[in-house]
């Protein structure tokens, strides 16, 4: 059997010490996953994990230790970073035990969930979907992943982010309200997991804004670091 049109290349992330890369099949991001996020975007406590997803497509790859561009998206005027513990999985399966979760995971990058947060809160004050506000081109940029076998399981330990060179957010990943082996716990009775799906497990506080020529340098400690070039709108 033929296509109609060409098959377009996977989305795929590089692997830390590798030449192999590791394809992307979905992206889901859990929201106000820290206590003191949760506090700045309105919530009051361990509330039940919720979800979205970003197409595989807003993949920003890393391919190194240099910067990459991200392009001012369209349509926004408040355009936001959030800086994530990205967890690549291995292996799937549905309805998996937490204290099994673990045995999923490929490896761990870092990542930034970029949001038009004026298009989010479009959608929250009118009962809509977020996709506009989180899911767009080139809304997913994300570090070489570094496999597990390498760098274990990372339950704390800092995650931060500089913004020209100023700190702007900064946590222990220890103050995930959700675990990530409950994020793949979680997700599992929902979803059948498969390898090659990525979770964006949670920023801490401290998010704001960015514009053309800002420079991010994130970073876990463990894990390693994203920078981001922040360019003018194509």
């Amino acid at each position: 059997m033929a296509y109609a049109i060409s098959l377009w290349t996977p989305p795929a992330l590089s692997i830390a010490g590798s030449h192999d890369a590791f394809p992307v099949r979905r992206i889901f991001c859990v929201g106000r996953n820290y206590v003191e996020h949760q506090k700045e975007m309105g919530g009051d406590g361990r509330e039940q994990p919720f979800f979205f997803l970003k197409s595989e497509f807003s993949l920003v790859p890393a391919p190194g230790p240099g910067a990459v561009e991200v392009h001012y998206p369209a349509k926004t005027s408040n355009f936001h970073y959030e800086t994530e513990m990205v967890v690549a999985l291995g292996k799937g399966g549905r309805r998996i035990d937490a204290k099994k979760a673990n045995d999923h995971v490929f490896g761990y990058a870092v990542g930034l969930d970029m949001t038009r947060r004026d298009l989010q809160q479009v959608g929250k004050d009118h009962g809509r979907p977020w996709d506009f506000g989180k899911n767009f081109d080139e809304a997913a940029p994300c570090s070489a992943l570094v496999p597990a076998a390498k760098a274990g399981h990372p339950a704390r330990g800092a995650i931060w982010l500089n913004v020209n060179g100023k700190q702007r957010q900064r946590a222990d990943l220890s103050e995930m309200i959700w675990s990530v082996p409950e994020q793949i716990a979680y997700l599992s009775e929902y979803y059948t997991l498969e390898p090659g799906d990525v979770i964006y497990s949670g920023t801490p506080a401290g998010v704001g804004p960015v514009k053309p020529g800002d420079e991010m340098n994130a970073g876990i400690d463990g894990v390693g670091e994203l920078k981001v070039r922040i360019v003018a709108a194509l």
